[in-house]
């Protein structure tokens, strides 16, 4: 007996019901929207870069999210200065991944 209704039968019906979006094959843009630990698979938003002095062409490595100013280590130019969150570079300095792309920016690691 229905204990809300007082039928003495309960019709018991299923509805398969097809979801709006599929929750094992997210979309990148999906992803990127999420907090890093809400993802699939968790994944930090920082990573790494080569970035190439203007003046004297020596390599340093900055992290993405830097928090102090970032100088070369030949000529004490400025490289990237930070800001509430990802580190901006300066004018003309350019990171890369190790193999040299003619990008201004991009990531090293993970996309």
């Amino acid at each position: 007996m229905c204990r809300h209704c007082g039928l003495k039968q309960l019709l018991m019906i299923c509805f398969f019901i097809q979801l709006a979006r599929d929750l094992l094959h997210p979309s990148l843009e999906e992803e990127k929207k999420k907090h890093k630990k809400k993802r699939l698979v968790q994944s930090p938003n920082s990573y790494f870069m080569d970035v190439k002095c203007p003046g004297c062409y020596k390599i340093t490595t900055v992290f993405s999210h830097a928090q102090t100013v970032v100088l070369c280590v030949g000529c004490s130019t400025v490289l990237c200065q930070p800001t509430g969150g990802k580190a901006r570079l300066t004018e003309g300095s350019w990171g890369t991944c190790g193999a040299l792309i003619e990008l201004q920016v991009y990531r090293c690691g993970h996309q």
